[in-house]
């Protein structure tokens, strides 16, 4: 229903119905509509329409609450003439003309609807030269508003007609219409409401006027710079599409001479027929496209890729195998066994013209010359050499590269490398194959199955290729420190070749032949200047490096040519006690490295350690060659408990327990008491304990250390063993023999005591170590504490009934 407004003079009672707001406030002077559905507020507006149509608003402090109680509403509202109220479908619509304001003194019902005690607060200012001030300002600030854009919240023509803002001087009167018309926040709404000062009013909607302009300026200037982007755009379809017309008419068209190109290179690029179909579809695609658009741009790149990809470019046919072996011996020392297999694989492609083998992994510790003898085998056989380094690679999209819906995509590394090598068949060295890791983005070794697959690289798939690539004619090497971190699958299609590292003598030739002459050139110096002595050399191999490689001993050559280069710079050479008058050249000894490179690092013989109860000395391979463990024993009091420290493996722990349970097996064996271990603890310590160690292959130097520190017998200080032990003692076969040896011998020790079936690996080592150390095989424990003790323990015991040997395996 509707009723006419009512003309009888307004007059406020004490306590009037209180109706709910949420979201916005009613200022005085402003009439507003309000679309009411809660009961309480729906009783309240019919206690006001039945009366004097009289009503307090309040505004809600949280617009969220259905069922507000008294704390949940603010303090002020507007009393309010409800001028017309129309009910449907159980919502009121009301417009209502706010009056005055009035602050709510208390409640005096909240049940069936709100209300409350009012009192007015009077819309009082000062006219001085302030208030003139702010309400120009104010004025100023809201022509500007308007200016730039900003709309009212309600009708538009409230602030429109300026005659009717610019006649205005109440600043009350201003302030609420400003307020009621712009969608300021609710709570600076409310916070305006109830102030009482006028000026305080008006500074604090200048402030809020000056935020809103700040926000428009930066809107129009967005706006004003999209467009002109877009008319910039627009304009250059425009020109592109005229110049396209008239190069077409002039049969002088860009794109037109770009598809010719493609087309040509196409023709060009010997493609197998699935893929020079392919690329013909592309090219088709790119032809119609405009050259804008942004697809075009990865149709072009993929077109690339696929004509700049060498498919039947081959070199190094020919292969002539003594040069091979000449070119390998010039680059490298040694390797026998490498250089052996390399010219083997080099015969058999000679006669059959192309060979499908193993992939070739050469596996050894760091500095060995694993990833140089790539570059080695690519001169020896014609080749390009291409490297790609696999250390940290996660993502198998490395490996077959990534989609061509993603952007920036490209293909993977091995695609990558096959376009720089620029023929079908270069040397393929991927490094560091043992350190590939994987996570959520796929595995990287399972993409490298196919690559490496002899019987599938013929038409290996790359996912932004979207064709088969063959890969057959590319000889791929492959290179680790460790195998036990390459999966299975991966390592089932490699030939292993291991680099043992190297003896002192092969260093020492090696830094005669291949790094001085090389750190001479790198320094800017010539070989007349300097003279380095032989015993100097071997000096700082024994003395200053203890590796299975030579990269240390390259970086402590570099340190003494760099002292010399220094010299040399600063002409001042005769100030080097290194310096000879006569030859004009500094000679380097085996003292004049001491002075150059400091004191020594390494001691290269064993003789400071005595033989020592508890002490043995044990072999094991690392990543970085073979390595001398100490092991270490001692007893306290205690109930019988064993300690293991020095960051051992899960391997190596139960080595040390099988030890201690031998032992304790063979009490009387020993000359132990029977009851020997009740009151002591033992201590197992393998130094040095921050680096981790793992393996079977120091069951025979931790028993022979826990046995003599019982039974007090010195373990020899010469002597270094490995072997697995079973619980019955007997001696089991280990792995990496040669490193170990090799590591005994640069470690000064005397006596090797190694598993029996172990034998056979002998031969790999080189004969001058052979004659340097004595080997001693053994099948058993007490062969073992016959060689490894000062003495070996005595007891009245039967002799121990020989072993059943075990089955071979198949």
């Amino acid at each position: 229903m509707a009723i006419d407004p009512i003309s009888n003079p307004i007059k406020l009672r004490p306590s009037m119905p209180v109706g709910l707001l949420r979201g916005t406030v009613i200022f005085p002077g402003n009439s507003i509509p309000i679309v009411s559905g809660r009961t309480k507020s729906k009783l309240a507006l019919d206690s006001a329409w039945a009366t004097d149509r009289l009503i307090v608003f309040v505004t809600q402090k949280n617009e969220r609450i259905e069922e507000p109680k008294e704390g949940d509403l603010y303090s002020v509202g507007t009393v309010c003439l409800l001028r017309r109220l129309i009910k449907i479908d159980g919502e009121y619509t009301v417009t209502a003309e706010g009056l005055v304001r009035v602050f709510l003194k208390n409640f005096i019902q909240t049940d069936p609807y709100f209300e409350a005690e009012i009192e007015e607060i009077p819309e009082l200012y000062e006219k001085n030269e302030e208030t003139e001030a702010m309400v120009r300002t104010v004025k100023s600030q809201l022509k500007r508003y308007l200016e730039l854009g900003g709309n009212p919240l309600f009708d538009p023509n409230t602030l429109s007609n300026w005659s009717m803002i610019s006649s205005n001087d109440d600043p009350n009167q201003l302030v609420n219409l400003i307020c009621q018309a712009i969608d300021f926040k609710t709570i600076d709404k409310q916070q305006i409401l109830e102030m009482v000062s006028a000026v305080e009013r008006l500074r604090r909607v200048s402030d809020l006027l000056a935020k809103e302009i700040r926000v428009l300026e930066i809107y129009q200037k967005i706006s004003s710079h999209t467009q002109e982007r877009v008319s910039k755009m627009t304009k250059e379809a425009i020109l592109r599409e005229q110049m396209r017309s008239i190069e077409e008419e002039l049969g002088e068209s860009g794109e037109n001479q770009e598809i010719k190109e493609f087309e040509l290179k196409i023709r060009k690029a010997n493609m197998p027929k699935d893929v020079r179909e392919k690329a013909s579809k592309e090219l088709s695609r790119l032809a119609k496209m405009s050259s804008y658009n942004p697809e075009a741009a990865y149709i072009r790149n993929y077109l690339e890729w696929l004509t700049d990809l060498p498919w039947k470019a081959l070199s190094g046919v020919k292969v002539d195998l003594k040069k091979a072996a000449t070119i390998l011996d010039e680059d490298h020392y040694g390797l026998m066994k490498v250089k052996e297999r390399i010219l083997e694989y080099l015969a058999v492609h000679k006669l059959s013209g192309k060979v499908k083998g193993p992939i070739i992994c050469f596996v050894g510790p760091p500095g060995v010359g694993k990833t140089s003898i790539g570059k080695s085998i690519a001169r020896a056989v014609g080749r390009k050499f291409v490297k790609v380094s696999l250390g940290g690679i996660r993502d198998e999209a490395e490996i077959r590269g990534h989609r061509r819906t993603y952007v920036g995509s490209m293909p993977g590394r091995i695609i990558q490398g096959i376009k720089q090598a620029g023929t079908t068949n270069p040397v393929f060295m991927l490094d560091e194959i043992d350190k590939i890791g994987a996570d959520y983005r796929g595995d990287p070794s399972a993409a490298l199955l196919e690559a490496l697959d002899p019987e599938q690289n013929n038409s290996f798939s790359d996912h932004y290729l979207e064709v088969s690539y063959d890969l057959s004619n590319v000889l791929f090497i492959t290179t680790a420190n460790i195998l036990d971190t390459i999966p299975p699958a991966l390592r089932d299609r490699l030939e292993v070749i291991r680099y043992p590292g190297y003896t002192q003598d092969e260093k020492f030739h090696i830094a005669k032949k291949f790094l001085i002459p090389k750190i001479i050139k790198t320094h800017g110096l010539k070989d007349s200047q300097v003279q380095f002595e032989d015993e100097a050399v071997r000096h700082v191999i024994e003395s200053y490096t203890r590796e299975a490689g030579v990269r240390s001993l390259e970086r402590e050559l570099s340190g003494v040519f760099r002292k010399i280069a220094r010299k040399v710079a600063e002409g001042d050479e005769k100030s080097s006690s290194a310096w000879q008058s006569k030859t004009k050249s500094f000679k380097i000894t085996p003292k004049e490295v001491e002075k150059l490179l400091g004191p020594i690092k390494f001691l290269p013989q064993l003789a400071e350690i005595e033989d020592m109860v508890g002490a043995s000395t044990g072999l094991a391979v690392t990543e970085a060659g073979g390595d001398v463990l100490f092991i270490e024993v001692t007893l306290m009091p205690g109930k019988g408990s064993v300690q293991l420290t020095g960051q051992l493996g899960d391997v190596m722990k139960e080595s040390a327990q099988a030890a201690m349970s031998y032992v304790r097996a063979n009490w009387s064996t020993l000359n132990l008491p029977e009851k020997f271990f009740q009151k002591v603890d033992v201590h197992i310590h393998v130094p040095e304990g921050a680096v981790p160690k793992d393996g079977p292959s120091a069951g025979i130097p931790l028993t022979t250390a826990i046995i003599s520190a019982f039974t007090k017998i010195p373990v020899r200080k010469d002597v270094a063993m490995t072997g697995e032990i079973t619980l019955r003692g007997r001696v089991l076969e280990i792995g990496g023999l040669k490193e170990k040896v090799l590591a005994a011998h640069r470690a000064g020790v005397s006596t090797v005591i190694a598993p029996e079936n172990n034998r056979k690996d002998l031969e790999d080592i080189p004969e001058f170590i052979r004659k340097d150390l004595r080997f001693v095989f053994v099948k058993h424990m007490d062969d073992v504490l016959k060689v490894a003790l000062v003495h070996p323990p005595t007891a009245n015991t039967p002799k121990r009934v020989p072993m059943v040997p075990r089955p071979a395996l198949a």
